[in-house]
């Protein structure tokens, strides 16, 4: 019973620092800290994107769906991103 419980804490606190694993820390080395840049001098400038636009670029992302031909530079951040997280980021960061 003891060693069940052990094992049940772990995975419990694993998967919370899973969940809240994304940092947008990540973000701002190509998107500038208030997410005032073009990435790479091609990317829409964040700050300048709706909620909705954000939410469909980043599921688009994740789904190989959106982008142009640097697309891939964003599936990975996007796919570590739960359906949470991208309305967390979009509610913060879109176009009021």
């Amino acid at each position: 019973m003891f060693k069940q419980s052990i094992i049940t804490i772990a995975t419990l606190g694993l998967l919370s620092v899973t969940a809240s694993a994304f940092d947008t820390a990540s973000c701002v080395g190509c998107h500038g800290a208030n997410f005032e840049k073009a990435a790479m001098g091609k990317s829409k400038i964040v700050k300048d994107m709706t909620a909705e636009e954000i939410t469909t670029a980043l599921n688009g992302y994740k789904d190989g769906s959106y982008g142009g031909p640097m697309k891939m530079l964003m599936k990975a951040p996007a796919t570590g991103m739960s359906e949470a997280d991208i309305k967390a980021f979009a509610d913060e960061h879109g176009k009021k």
